[in-house]
């Protein structure tokens, strides 16, 4: 191994290599070896032959001729001014990550709390404008109330003045935007599950054993909670059963019926929770059935979502590439295709990625790559950072 060392003489400054295990200033035949070089100022001589920090004189590169590809720069030197990556920044941990995408259902609580809460003020307080059989008059509003927001509208108690009847109509619209809302919740754990278990085998680096293990066991968790959500509507349905046959007195088919009718928010009235006993019941069955009933659906829709994903991504994963697919893979060009353009164009077929997903991430690529070389360095972040 040669080390070099440099000879910062005033006269005459030299450049000289040597071998550690043999006499300074000479080769392994024992022949002195000395590079001489002009002689450079004062200044030149003091700086260090490889600086730390990018110059852009030192760094100026020239645009490629041909078209771009996408590689991987690999020797780009670290600049001083790299920010320390913000807690509050878009790159966000693993942990912070899922805490994000796993959909949270306290906004819909909370909200549902303070809609019955001020319902059950303003009806208390209206009651003598409503029409039918009543037991208790807090329970009674807190019991119209939600026959109101499930949509239920059984008609033992219904408006009877024009105050009522337009404070119901604004219930009404309330309650069905705090269902739409736990719907949306819904539908947004039903996509995002997926990128989970996806961010989970990139983020951890994992094996494809261990990949297949982790897609296994979130597969069985979905089936599970599918079979608990029908044993739970089940339970449900003989609980309200039995509790009319017993309680309201209704024949046993009658109380099937009302069930029924009532979980999925049919509601025809003929027949209905009439004593006290049976309205306190009933507000604490008719809001949990009609959410168990929801949940049965979201899983059986995640089960069938699931399913299909699997089948279309073994078909895009099994299938031959053909020489059209290399045409519409090759994003740059440039008659050849690499890895990065390969995968890209898989995650498209199996619809992770459309294609306007791909033109802006381009875009904004085309914009940080300052020197136009097709790859990204420290430089093209500050250059790019510079001229915003």
């Amino acid at each position: 191994m040669l080390v070099a060392e440099w000879n910062a003489s005033p006269a005459r400054p030299t450049l000289l290599f040597y071998n550690p295990s043999q006499p300074k200033g000479f080769n392994c035949d024992g022949n002195s070896q000395q590079i001489q070089h002009k002689p450079m100022s004062d200044n030149s001589i003091q700086r260090a032959l490889l600086p730390e920090n990018p110059d852009a004189n030192v760094l100026q590169r020239k645009p490629s001729q041909g078209a771009k590809r996408f590689r991987r720069c690999r020797s780009a030197p670290r600049s001083e001014t790299d920010e320390k990556p913000q807690e509050n920044g878009s790159s966000l941990p693993a942990k912070e990550l899922f805490s994000v995408v796993r959909p949270s259902f306290r906004l819909v609580g909370f909200l549902l709390f303070l809609y019955l809460l001020v319902g059950v003020v303003v009806f208390y307080l209206v009651m003598d404008q409503l029409s039918g059989k009543r037991t208790n008059r807090v329970l009674d509003a807190l019991y119209f109330c939600i026959v109101t927001m499930t949509s239920v509208g059984y008609g033992d108690l219904v408006p009877n003045s024009d105050t009522t009847k337009l404070l119901a109509c604004v219930f009404v619209f309330t309650g069905m935007a705090i269902i739409a809302l736990f719907v949306s919740k819904s539908a947004d754990y039903l996509v995002e599950k997926q990128e989970v278990l996806f961010f989970k085998a990139l983020h951890m680096n994992m094996k494809c054993g261990e990949a297949r293990m982790l897609r296994q066991i979130e597969t069985n968790k979905t089936k599970y909670k599918f079979y608990t959500a029908a044993l739970l509507l089940v339970t449900a349905i003989v609980v309200g059963t039995v509790f009319l046959w017993k309680v309201e007195k209704l024949s046993l088919v009658d109380s099937f019926y009302c069930v029924c009718a009532t979980i999925t928010t049919l509601g025809y009235g003929d027949k209905s929770f009439s004593s006290q006993l049976g309205r306190t019941f009933a507000v604490f069955w008719i809001i949990t059935s009609t959410i168990i009933l929801a949940l049965f659906f979201m899983y059986l829709a995640e089960i069938y979502t699931e399913r299909r994903q699997k089948m279309l991504a073994k078909w895009v994963l099994t299938r031959r590439v053909t020489t059209m697919d290399l045409e519409a893979a090759d994003l740059d060009n440039d008659r050849k295709v690499g890895a990065a353009e390969f995968v890209v164009y898989k995650l498209k077929e199996l619809g992770k990625i459309s294609q306007e997903d791909i033109s802006s991430f381009l875009e904004e690529f085309d914009k940080l790559d300052v020197d136009q070389s097709g790859t990204l360095s420290t430089y093209d972040l500050t250059q790019a950072q510079s001229g915003q």
